[in-house]
This record gives structure tokens, C-alpha cells and sequence, in this order.
């Protein structure tokens, strides 16, 4: 499993031969807009974890180029097979088994709605199993106590956490909710983008490594393997 980095919360997984593209936020995004081609990218599945500009704001246009499937949750599908493309919908709790492995789509606390305010129903995060490893994909949220459930049912190698505070967890919510998910690997996410979310990253890497846990901040087009 290859994991690249976009900014924000944007992330393009590669799981055998199939490439998923989580929030593609690229066009609008001011780090990685001159880093990033979005017609050179290739994907099969565009999963989106909530209608917000920022996480949603390049899907459609992706989607067309590559005749993707978007998975999300049910509003979030309905509204782009309204447009004519290919959606798989699902619900928390909710699981399914695709090409590249299996998908579950659970809790988040955050809100979710598009551009033109339209509802996009409840958000929510993933967990990816794929090639032998699994990851947890917490989008934009609160920290929560339905996190813990998450290892009741499966062994995190990678939890993908918001860091960036304000609209989400911040560092020090982050460092708990890889407790309550028992992982101590940690991609951070959504943070630096716009100035309410600029970071310390000297800081917070400190603060995860005096826990003793590994906290991973990419450059955009960086890439980690699983």
C-alpha cells in the first residue's frame, strides 16, 4: 500500500493496481496547486469523507477524466450521480468489499455541506483494508468516543488524523484519539492550508514522540509505503 500526500486532506492510496483518491481539494488549495496536475492524476475510486469545498473541491472534474466511482456517504452520491457519475453509496457502520479490499465508512463529528448548501448528510471517515495492512481515515472530526470501537474490529497500521485545530482535533485531541484507536503510527492531515490551521511542526511531532508515538508530516508529493 502507497500512500501520497496532495495537502489538506487530499491523499492518492495505490493498493495493488488500483489507485483511490481521498477529498480531492488541489485547484483551490494555495500549497499545492502549482505542485499538483490534476489531469495527470489516475484514479478508480474518489472516496469522499464530507461535502465541504475543501475536501470535495476537485472531484467531479477528476471523476469525468477518469470515469471514477465516488464513494461516500448516500447524499454525497446521490448528488454526483444526479450529475451523471458512477457512485457507490454507503452509511456508518456500513462495509463492502471492493476490487482493491474492504471499505467502512464510520463516525465522525464535524458538519457537512456543499458549496450551494446543499446537504451532505452526515460526515464520516474510513477504514481501509488492503494488501494486509488497514488504515484509519478519520476525515475532518472531533475527537470522539466512537473511535474506540475501531480496534474492537480490526489492527490499525496507519491512523490519518486531522491535526490542524479550529475546524477540527487539534495536536493534543489527536494524541488521544491514536489512544482510543491503539495506533501509534500517525499520518497528520488538514492543517497549514488557510491560517487558521497553520501548525508548529517541530512542536507537534514533539509532542507525539514524548508519548512515544510517530507522528508523519508529508511534503506534498511525498509518499509513504505500508
Amino acid at each position: 500500500m502507497k500512500i501520497t500526500f496532495y495537502g489538506q486532506n487530499t491523499l492518492l492510496i495505490k493498493i495493488k493496481d488500483i489507485h483511490i483518491l481521498i477529498d480531492p481539494f488541489i485547484s483551490g488549495n494555495p500549497l499545492s496547486k502549482d505542485k499538483v496536475d490534476i489531469q495527470s492524476i489516475e484514479v478508480d475510486y474518489i472516496l469522499l469523507t464530507h461535502a465541504h469545498l475543501d475536501h470535495v473541491l476537485d472531484a467531479e472534474t477528476i471523476a469525468k477524466a477518469n470515469d471514477a466511482t465516488i464513494v461516500s456517504n448516500y447524499e454525497i452520491a446521490m448528488y454526483y450521480q444526479k450529475k451523471g457519475l458512477q457512485v457507490h453509496p454507503m452509511n456508518h457502520g456500513g462495509k463492502w468489499d471492493f476490487d482493491f479490499g474492504r471499505v467502512k465508512y464510520v463516525n465522525a463529528v464535524h458538519t457537512s455541506s456543499f458549496d450551494d448548501g446543499t446537504y451532505g448528510g452526515q460526515p464520516g471517515g474510513f477504514v481501509i483494508e488492503g494488501e494486509h495492512k488497514t488504515i484509519y481515515i478519520a476525515g475532518d472530526t472531533a475527537l470522539t468516543m466512537d473511535m474506540k470501537l475501531i480496534p474492537l474490529s480490526t489492527k490499525l497500521d496507519l491512523a490519518i488524523l486531522p491535526i490542524g485545530d479550529n475546524f477540527t482535533m487539534g495536536v493534543d485531541d489527536a494524541i488521544i484519539a491514536s489512544d482510543f484507536v491503539e495506533c501509534d503510527k500517525i499520518l497528520g492531515v488538514h492543517y497549514d492550508t488557510f491560517g487558521y490551521i497553520e501548525i508548529d511542526h517541530d512542536e507537534a511531532k514533539r509532542k507525539f514522540f514524548e508519548k512515544n508515538k510517530d507522528l508523519m508530516l508529508l511534503e506534498i508529493g511525498d509518499s509513504l509505503e505500508l
